[in-house]
């Protein structure tokens, strides 16, 4: 997440943390944020999939080397005028307490909202807000952009489904490694573009990484 902070505000873009679930010990669970900015989308739906990271863990005694995965979804903000459909008898809807970090900002009632679509098994979240009704409206947005996003990978069968591109959070399937033990190196597995300065692709400097995969795939549809 403080990678991705980085690299959005060195874009000029802005962050908006809409679900915040932290780590069961230390970390984050989950968290979902709207990225706002021209080509947002664009640039930041190079980095969907999963994220491998290897590291003396900081919460291990014995300063053992550890390895730890992230997967990153993207989907695009579809505008009003975009038809989905969404049943209100196929939608589980929960409210719960904002688990934010503290202070004046963390809700005292339950105006946070889950959603979860049973067909699809998507499932979305919202805490921004102070206002239960405008967190379930941003919640549905959301909902709305996951579903139609999921309804265009099916159409296009050509190239690969929206789930499966960012596929299992496990070892083999992650699309770039962050190395920071016994030595430093950022690889990219789909573009094999390697950076040696692993802390400042950690700090945001993930562009090369972007514009590699970009260049790649565009390259890919002219065959």
């Amino acid at each position: 997440m403080r990678m991705y902070r980085h690299y959005c505000e060195d874009r000029g873009f802005t962050i908006e943390v809409m679900d915040y679930q932290p780590g069961d010990e230390a970390g984050i669970k989950r968290i979902t944020f709207l990225v706002s900015g021209a080509f947002a989308y664009g640039y930041l739906k190079a980095e969907r999939g999963v994220h491998r990271l290897v590291r003396i863990s900081p919460f291990d005694s014995n300063k053992r080397r550890h390895t730890s995965f992230a997967a990153l979804d993207v989907v695009a903000e579809i505008s009003e005028d975009i038809d989905v459909e969404i049943n209100e008898g196929d939608l589980k809807v929960d409210t719960y307490r904002s688990s934010g970090a503290g202070g004046q900002h963390v809700n005292t009632t339950d105006s946070a909202i889950r959603i979860t679509h049973i067909p699809s098994g998507i499932i979305v979240a919202c805490q921004a807000e102070r206002s239960q009704h405008m967190n379930r409206m941003k919640a549905m947005n959301m909902l709305r952009s996951q579903l139609y996003e999921k309804i265009m990978d099916q159409k296009r069968k050509s190239m690969e489904k929206f789930y499966g591109e960012k596929g299992d959070i496990s070892w083999g399937n992650q699309i770039r490694s962050y190395v920071l033990q016994p030595y430093t190196m950022v690889k990219d597995h789909r573009t094999e573009l390697e950076i040696g300065n692993a802390q400042a692709v950690l700090d945001g400097e993930i562009h090369p990484f972007v514009e590699a995969y970009l260049k790649k795939r565009a390259q890919e549809s002219k065959k």
